[in-house]
């Protein structure tokens, strides 16, 4: 094998805190080679974007490099010690983004929001090559042209907010190898894009990584992703690599336990969940929804004159079973979302019907939507932003309780405590904070508070999109105890087609706006009927690297269809 172009050596990383230095990277060792792909596996907090950043030499604050080296052979210059490099000095400076390109997982957070994509683009190139502004603006264009963005010359001069996520994401990547990188380093970029974006943003990083021969490192906590692009697989636990090799090695024969359970919590999703209760054959309805419609519409100028309509839900109608779960499937965009929040009454549909238990939501007044809001409840896709940081676990917990007026005092605490038990967290920790929580536990304390009014349905919007594999299967199986012990209905809202069949009796697939498909999950799974259907399954990763393209890509194109 060709000599390493990073070698990471013996790495140490601590942060230096008032009780001392806590060390958050404990000598982990591994290469980089051109052409190939390494991927970094493990749980959040188990050091893959701490690893990366060093590699970069911009370890964050308060972190210190301790111990260890970080080689860099670039292919046409001497071997550098990137560890030895002042963070500021002007030659590291030189290699970051010219010669070690980054891709970060949010690219909202990366891009400014005031300067066009092509003027972000524009500057990284002629911060690192001598060329015109002129020159730049065409080597821009090439670059989004390259990366499958629809009319590149328009493109250039648009803003971040007005591309979607999966195009905001091509636009790093294009602005990340602006200057042809030996290495690209991708901190989960496909973690909040759907399937087939995520399956075109994969495809578009193969193509490039064999036209331009990048070394790439690729972190995420996807086994289906790995499984999808890895030649090489460093499996991190704790700041510790626990083990490394080649993809087919780690998938068939994996040796640490640690990696046996992140490989079995991901076998766990490819089947309907052992615990399923499904709902009896004579429930009936709890929810009617009818030919529901909700259009956003943009206004412009001094008049405020209608100028677009965005048809966010188009004619949707389905039933729900009592006690049954009903799964909602799309793209972004595709309208799920909103459907969800039509149901709750966080938005005033236009036209349609929302039956629950026999009252029209959709003409409800305040008093009668206070009241189904009690037995109607959300959880949301990201439990951090949903849960207030100022207030203690008791007090988010509670909160619903002492609103409607149901319980205060001794009372009150003791059904906090209660609620805590029933989703598998300790009531000591009802007076910390939500940042004091792993992603996981902040989850169980958004479900309890979901709970704690004793709802009869529950509209989960990607409950679990932002968590590792096997904290995923944990919350699902808790979903699904108390599904079972409550009798609950759910309206589950994912993209993510595993979590779909683990969790939902029936599915629902949307597109633009419409649903185009529904029916018993299993069906629609191997037996879609739809091309949509079709191309949504077809993008789905699949956890095994010996099937790696084995399975034609269906796109769907309603022009053609």
């Amino acid at each position: 094998m060709t000599p390493p172009i990073i070698s990471v050596q013996d790495l140490n990383v601590g942060f230096s805190l008032r009780q001392g230095v806590v060390d958050v990277l404990h000598g982990i060792s591994f290469d980089l080679h051109r052409g190939k792909t390494t991927c970094i596996v493990g749980e959040s907090g188990s050091g893959k974007s701490v690893t990366a950043r060093t590699i970069l030499n911009m370890v964050p604050r308060p972190g210190v490099i301790n111990g260890g080296r970080i080689e860099f052979t670039p292919k046409d210059g001497d071997t550098v010690c990137l560890t030895e490099l002042d963070p500021r000095g002007k030659e590291i400076r030189a290699i970051r983004g010219g010669r070690i390109g980054m891709i970060f997982q949010e690219p909202m957070s990366s891009l400014s929001p005031v300067h066009t994509i092509g003027s972000q683009i524009i500057e990284a190139i002629r911060l690192h090559r001598d060329v015109s502004k002129k020159e730049a603006r065409e080597m821009a264009r090439d670059l989004l042209a390259q990366v499958e963005i629809p009319t590149p010359d328009k493109a250039l001069d648009r803003y971040p907010f007005e591309f979607s996520g999966g195009m905001r994401q091509r636009a790093m990547i294009a602005m990340a190898l602006s200057c042809r990188p030996d290495v690209l380093i991708a901190d989960e970029p496909t973690t909040a894009l759907d399937v087939t974006t995520q399956a075109e943003i994969l495809d578009l990083m193969r193509n490039l990584q064999r036209d331009l021969g990048t070394a790439i490192m690729f972190i995420t906590h996807d086994m289906g992703v790995v499984a999808e692009i890895a030649d090489e697989v460093v499996v991190m636990e704790k700041g510790h690599v626990v083990e490394q090799g080649d993809v087919h090695q780690i998938f068939d024969t994996p040796r640490h336990p640690y990696t046996q359970k992140l490989l079995g919590a991901v076998k766990r999703l490819e089947e309907p969940a052992a615990a399923k209760v499904r709902p009896p054959a004579d429930a009936g309805p709890i929810l009617t929804v009818d030919d529901l419609h909700l259009h956003f519409e943009k206004r412009e100028g001094f008049f405020q004159r209608v100028t677009d309509v965005t048809k966010a839900v188009d004619g949707v109608s389905f039933t729900l079973k009592q006690g049954e779960a009903l799964g909602i499937v799309g793209e972004s965009g595709s309208g799920k979302t909103t459907v969800g929040r039509c149901i709750a009454r966080v938005y005033d549909p236009n036209a349609g019907l929302i039956d629950y238990r026999g009252r029209d939501l959709v003409k409800a007044g305040p008093e009668v939507l206070r009241d189904t809001r009690r037995e109607v409840r959300m959880i949301f896709q990201d439990p951090f932003a949903s849960l207030n940081p100022r207030m203690t676990v008791q007090q988010i917990i509670a909160e619903p309780l002492v609103v409607n007026g149901i319980a205060k005092g001794q009372e009150l605490e003791d059904r906090v405590a209660h609620l805590l038990r029933e989703v598998g967290l300790d009531p000591a920790m009802m007076e910390r904070y939500p940042h004091a929580f792993s992603g996981g536990q902040r989850q169980r304390i958004v479900v309890a508070r979901a709970i704690a009014l004793e709802p009869k349905l529950v509209i989960a919007d990607e409950p679990t999109s932002a968590l590792d594999v096997s904290i995923r299967t944990q919350v699902l199986d808790l979903l699904l105890k108390l599904q079972a012990e409550r009798g609950l209905s759910f309206i589950f809202i994912s993209h993510d087609m595993a979590v779909i069949r683990y969790f939902c009796d029936r599915v629902a697939v949307m597109y633009q706006g419409r649903i185009v498909e529904i029916g018993e999950t299993e069906q629609i799974i191997t037996d879609p009927q739809h091309p949509y259907t079709k191309a949504l399954l077809s993008s789905v990763p699949l956890p095994d690297p010996k099937l790696r393209g084995t399975r034609a890509r269906h796109r769907y194109r309603p022009e053609v269809a």
